[in-house]
């Protein structure tokens, strides 16, 4: 042991030349600035079983292995666990000998090493535990001095240990080591720094942030971005962030850089409308004596371009963290628990790039319809919103400055767009009106029905659900409760009617009960899901039966078509499922969280697959709508606050039906209608 420790007293004293002369240029000269993706990020349905942050975190096979971290009773843990990524299932590993939290991490083969990190005071022990159940763990050495708050990142076989601090001062020295026994310092960071987030590409070590330690910033975030050149024994300070973080998550996927979440002193504004949110003035003291001030837990998702050094705005976290466990699998980054205002969460995020959901630095970057504007049917406080791919309502209905209403607008259960985004067909359930808005002026230019009368006699709804307008000019609605599908002409008169008025039973052809989906297919055909027997069929719109198949769910709710033989519904229930299926009615793919889960749906009533690829559901008793990537089952987009109504910004209440509108005047959902 002597032997190494002169040998690192050698070597740090020859970087420490090296570095100090370095410290002042660049490691290589910048490239041509490139287009980056866009982040998708998303909150997996289910949590851990406890909240946990400061932990560290490796990549398994199909599943994430979490060891150590600090508990929600202010406790240091050794356990190790495997984290399952479809489920979340926890699976014991073993434990290492001594607890720790805010560690650094490497991997040699099939064992983990866990470096330093706090426990009742800053340690220097390097454990290793072999990553499978049952795992040896023990002491594997020592660091040269005590270090905790580290971050630890692997290139080839070699694990760097970066930043951090020995319980009172900063250790500015870049650890190397292959075997967590030697070390040799490869650089020293310009600015040391504690709780930076670390990351690597092409050789290179970026260090992003992170807390001084000493001097007028001492215990506050910094801005600096440090660059570690470990093949020339080198590091320099290449730019800054803009706004000083500590505690971010930095991770490289697919050659592009992210940087995510972390404290911040500036107030963060939270975009699903909540508003501006920070911790309650004043300090708490971590196990190690690490003082956590009272900082804004930041939720942007940044993308670093080397080339230019600019950060540009990627997305935003579904839950703003900071001192998450990170770890990346292939293409997808994840975040296991951390720490949001103030509270340790038991949340576990992905994130990944994704152009479908735009490019990083443009307006609207990180949503599942860039580019699009969606439209809302805000049921519960009657009115329809417009809002661009940045989450702003540019339109509403009513509204002081549009024409009046005579009709009473009441109850909208679904909106969609027609004749290329000029005309918002709206049926309002509990009035029993069907009314086509004129886009944007508000103007009302068809209607049917009574309003606040319900009935069967002509010009008379009970209940209308999904109101179509086809190519041909004619409106398709499903008038639920008097059993039966209509197609309307534009002088008021009935075209066809499917269903026997009073007869509430499946019995195709003559009578259905109450329908609520009635969607346009391409060939002209109806899609048709009936509530009592949860039938969907496919009818011509002159009433001949093509084929009707019954479903494993309680409710079925406004069935569209994804394929030749491919189909999706929503089941109005709770916990709500999201299925897809066939005709046969096998089940292709279901979503279903559990109650208790962030992923659980109450009552959606409508999904919609997205151009981007992902579900979009009207969660409607959770106040919310919700977005979900069906690969992951993560819930990638959300606006509405969770079982909070309202009509304030960000607010919803019982929103029931929407439609997406691309630039070109198209409904990808619907394009087959007028």
């Amino acid at each position: 042991m002597i032997v190494v420790l002169g040998f690192v007293a050698w070597y740090l004293n020859r970087v420490h030349k090296q570095t100090s002369s370095a410290a002042s240029h660049t490691t290589r000269p910048p490239a041509a600035p490139r287009s980056w993706a866009a982040a998708e990020s998303g909150l997996l349905p289910w949590h851990l079983r406890t909240p946990l942050s400061r932990e560290v975190v490796l990549p398994g096979h199909g599943d994430l292995v979490v060891l150590g971290g600090l508990t929600d009773t202010g406790a240091s843990t050794g356990t190790v666990y495997s984290l399952g990524l479809v489920r979340g299932v926890e699976r014991h590993i073993g434990a290492l000998p001594v607890p720790v939290h805010d560690a650094a991490v490497g991997l040699t083969g099939s064992r983990a090493l866990v470096f330093g990190g706090g426990s009742s005071t800053s340690i220097a022990t390097v454990q290793g535990i072999t990553l499978s159940r049952g795992g040896a763990a023990g002491s594997v050495g020592s660091l040269p001095a005590l270090r905790s708050d580290a971050v630890g990142v692997t290139i080839g076989s070699t694990t760097y240990v970066v930043g951090g601090y020995t319980g009172t001062r900063p250790d500015a020295a870049v650890l190397a080591t292959a075997d967590g026994h030697s070390f040799a310092v490869v650089a020293n960071l310009p600015v040391p720094v504690r709780y930076p987030a670390v990351t690597t590409l092409d050789g290179q070590i970026y260090v992003f942030g992170g807390q001084a330690v000493t001097g007028s910033r001492a215990g506050k975030p910094v801005d600096d971005i440090q660059v570690v050149d470990p093949a020339h024994h080198s590091a320099a300070i290449v730019g800054h962030l803009p706004e000083p973080l500590s505690g971010s998550a930095a991770m490289t996927l697919n050659g592009e850089i992210l940087l995510a979440g972390g404290e911040s002193s500036t107030p963060q504004h939270d975009v699903r409308g909540a508003g501006t949110t920070q911790l309650t003035p004043g300090e708490s003291s971590t196990a190690n004596g690490a003082v956590a001030s009272s900082l804004s837990t930041a939720d942007t998702i940044w993308a670093f371009d080397p080339a230019s050094r600019r950060m540009l705005v990627a997305g935003r976290l579904q839950v703003p963290v900071s001192h998450a466990g990170v770890a990346v699998t292939g293409s997808t980054g994840w975040l296991v628990g951390g720490e949001s205002h103030g509270t340790m969460v038991d949340s576990v995020q992905m994130i990944k790039p994704n152009r479908a959901f735009g490019t990083a630095g443009a307006a609207g970057a990180g949503s599942p319809y860039f580019g699009a504007k969606l439209l809302i049917a805000d049921r519960g406080n009657d009115r329809l919103l417009l809002m661009d791919d940045t989450m702003k309502v540019v339109w509403r209905y009513p509204a002081p400055n549009l024409p009046r209403d005579p009709l009473g607008f009441y109850f909208p259960d679904d909106a969609f767009f027609a004749q290329h985004g000029s005309v918002i067909v709206s049926n309002q359930e509990q009035n029993n009106t069907i009314l086509e808005i004129a886009y944007p002026s508000g103007k009302i230019v068809w209607s049917y029905g009574h309003p606040r009368q319900r009935g069967a006699a002509p010009g008379y709804l009970y209940e209308p659900d999904d109101a179509y307008l086809l190519k041909n000019g004619q409106i398709t609605v499903a008038d639920a409760y008097n059993c039966r599908v209509l197609v309307i002409n534009p002088n008021h008169t009935l075209a066809h009617q499917i269903g026997t008025v009073g007869q509430c039973v499946h019995h195709p052809p003559t009578a259905m009960a109450p329908p609520n989906g009635d969607t346009p297919l391409q060939n002209g055909d109806l899609l048709i899901s009936e509530i009592n027997g949860s039938w969907v069929s496919e009818y011509t719109p002159a009433g001949k039966l093509v084929w009707d198949t019954q479903l494993p769910i309680s409710y079925p709710s406004d069935p569209q078509q994804l394929g030749a033989d491919r189909y999706l519904i929503a089941d109005y229930a709770a916990p709500g499922q999201i299925l897809e299926f066939d005709r046969a009615g096998h089940v292709l793919y279901r979503y279903r969280a559990p109650f208790g889960t962030p992923g659980m749906l109450d009552h959606p009533s409508l999904t919609e697959l997205l151009p981007s690829g992902v579900f979009m559901a009207n969660d409607d008793y959770n106040d919310r709508m919700v977005a979900i990537d069906p690969s992951t089952g993560a819930l990638v987009w959300q606006y509405g606050v969770t079982r909070r109504p309202g009509t304030g910004p960000g607010e919803l209440k019982v929103p029931d039906g929407f439609d997406l509108l691309l630039p070109n005047g198209s409904t990808p959902t619907h394009p087959f209608t007028g």
